[in-house]
């Protein structure tokens, strides 16, 4: 447990140095820490999930950032934009008699000179950007608040324990990630004995009274990037999209300012150093202690407690289809198709086929009705909905959008595109103000990695000498007035509304909603070792394998592709209800639905 001296919250590189300096007092090799941890992960596990101490940290985002301290324990969550690489740093080194440590920080608590007790260590740089399209909801209000209540005594208390304990001694910081420089590699030897102590002044900024605020970086305020420093972690544990909640030390220099001179003499013909375009008073730092992959039960705030049993699923699924009817404009076949749309995802992958996707394209929307129900529809699944999007394709969009990630090797970063998204997001296309036009060779593009996306689910990545199929997970509905010829949907539907009325719900609906979607897409769907079910199962199959044989009969234009679609519609009727295993009921709902469908399109 942490001792008196520090705190993991107000002072997290105290319990770092602390738990250091007993692993070597202990009689270990500092060489014997590298890519290795010494206890002080295990400090800050215990605190935050034993001792519940998770909830008091806060989250930075581009409103916290304003008042949360430098070399204090913050959270971020966010999607991993890009990967740049390993860089080295002087992990340990010795200080008189003493070794001292400098994992977890930017800078070392005290001057270094050039010499042999030195031990190089290696962490990985992820750059992370808070999720594209993800909705206000999610974030709840009391994060804004953590940690602002602090009164001047308990401010005063831990300045006196910062100043007094040599394990808690605070650093600032006066020398910036991209302070040292000079080598052409991506990998760079940062401490190398050139770094300076912070100057009073400086530490005024840190150790200011509660009054004293963070410059803001100089960003779009919803789009605050991290730059997050990963220490001791397997390269599989993290991937290029992934969203992840990172807790670690926040590190920021708002008065940062680049030294020209310095600039030109070391940067210039080593523009694939990738820091120089990331200074640290634009793109906080945090040295990540824990990191936890977050899924869409995460972004819930007020997920209800309720158990996915049949039947409060099934009132839950009728409350829903209800709300849906309204909004859809009273057409109830468009909202029972919207609500399989919104149950499917990807979850596995048969060669180039994407197993569970189900796209769906409304058409038969005007330039007077897509206004009213595009506005209906997109607000309302961006309430249901963690991460969405709303995209109206044009001509000219598709001549001028970079819809694809492509590598900038002046700058050595990935430069994200609109399809670069996390898993699990949802976009609109609305095709209703599309006209005949001319696509130049970007339109022609965009329009290839469109039809790739919907099709294959798959986003293509630009890296100038070769291009690499990234896979997705990403449901698309589509509005058009008449059947897209860019985005192929799975299903295709001719919309019928009769009404305008408007749509009340209340708070309690709307989270059950929520918690519905997220709990039951993610439902495992199999078939259970029970001779009743298995019996079951094997008639439902045998009445499918005969419908498909008679709908084959009655149109020869059918092919795998329909087959393989009413099998995912089988799926994700069964799933709607909470349901494993496929009913020989929930196929002859699938059936009718079908059956309606086509007689729309006739």
């Amino acid at each position: 447990m942490v001792g008196v001296a520090y705190d993991c919250l107000a002072n997290p590189l105290g319990a770092v140095r602390s738990t250091f300096g007993k692993a070597i007092a202990s009689g270990s090799d500092p060489a014997s820490f590298s890519g290795k941890d010494w206890g002080a992960v295990d400090v800050f596990r215990s605190f935050l999930y034993d001792d519940g101490g998770l909830s008091q940290v806060p989250l930075l985002n581009s409103a916290s950032i304003r008042w949360v301290q430098p070399n204090t324990l913050v959270r971020f969550r966010g999607m991993i934009q890009d990967m740049l690489g390993n860089e080295f740093y002087v992990g340990a080194y010795k200080d008189g008699s003493v070794w001292r440590t400098n994992k977890f920080t930017d800078v070392p608590q005290f001057p270094m000179d050039s010499k042999p007790d030195m031990r190089l260590w290696e962490r990985r740089m992820i750059y992370c950007i808070p999720v594209p399209g993800q909705n206000s909801w999610t974030e709840s209000p009391s994060e804004a608040v953590v940690y602002r209540s602090m009164d001047s005594a308990t401010q005063q208390r831990e300045k006196r324990q910062r100043v007094d304990a040599e394990a808690t001694d605070i650093m600032d910081y006066d020398v910036s990630d991209d302070g040292i420089e000079g080598s052409p590699s991506p990998k760079k030897l940062k401490e190398n004995g050139h770094s300076s102590l912070p100057t009073p002044s400086q530490q005024s900024i840190t150790e200011g009274t509660s009054s004293s605020v963070i410059m803001v970086p100089d960003v779009d305020r919803d789009l605050l990037p991290c730059l997050i420093k990963i220490y001791d972690c397997p390269e599989s544990d993290l991937k290029l999209n992934e969203v992840f909640e990172f807790v670690g030390v926040f590190t920021f220099d708002s008065e940062f300012k680049e030294d020209k001179d310095v600039s030109d003499d070391f940067t210039n013909g080593f523009s694939e150093d990738v820091l120089v375009h990331l200074p640290p008073n634009k793109v906080p730092r945090l040295h990540c202690f824990i990191h936890r992959k977050l899924a869409v039960h995460d972004f819930l705030p007020c997920s209800p407690t309720i158990e996915p049993k049949p039947n409060v699923v099934k009132e839950i699924r009728e409350s829903f289809l209800r709300h849906l009817t309204a909004v859809l404009g009273n057409d109830g076949i468009a909202a029972n198709f919207m609500l399989l749309h919104l149950m499917s995802m990807v979850y596995s992958r048969v060669e180039t086929v994407a197993v569970g996707k189900l796209s769906l394209n409304l058409t038969c929307l005007s330039k007077e009705s897509a206004p009213v129900f595009g506005t209906r529809i997109g607000r309302a699944l961006k309430n249901l909905l963690p991460f969405t999007q709303c995209i109206s394709v044009t001509v000219d969009y598709l001549n001028t959008a970079s819809l694809a990630p492509r590598k900038d090797y002046e700058t050595s970063r990935l430069i994200t595109g609109a399809l670069q998204l996390a898993e699990g997001s949802h976009m609109i296309f609305d095709e209703t103000r599309l006209e005949a036009g001319i696509l130049n060779s970007v339109g022609v593009e965009n329009a290839r990695l469109l039809k790739t996306l919907i099709e294959l689910q798959k986003v293509e990545y630009d890296f100038k000498f070769y291009k690499l199929d990234m896979p997705a997970d990403i449901q698309i509905l589509v509005l058009s007035e008449g059947k897209s010829n860019i985005l192929l949907a799975d299903v295709v539907l001719p919309f019928h509304p009769s009404s305008v009325a408007s749509v009340d719900i209340t708070a309690e609906a709307l989270e059950a909603w929520r918690w519905y979607l997220a709990t039951l897409r993610s439902l495992p769907h199999s078939i259970e070792p029970e001779i009743q079910k298995l019996m079951s199962l094997s008639e439902t199959l045998q009445v499918m394998e005969n419908d498909l044989v008679e709908a084959r009969q009655e149109d020869r234009t059918l092919g795998t592709q329909d087959f393989s679609r009413l099998l995912t519609m089988g799926r994700l009727m069964s799933m709607s209800f909470g349901e494993t295993s496929l009913s020989l009921e929930h196929w002859q709902m699938v059936k009718e639905l079908e059956r309606l469908r086509r007689e729309r399109l006739k």
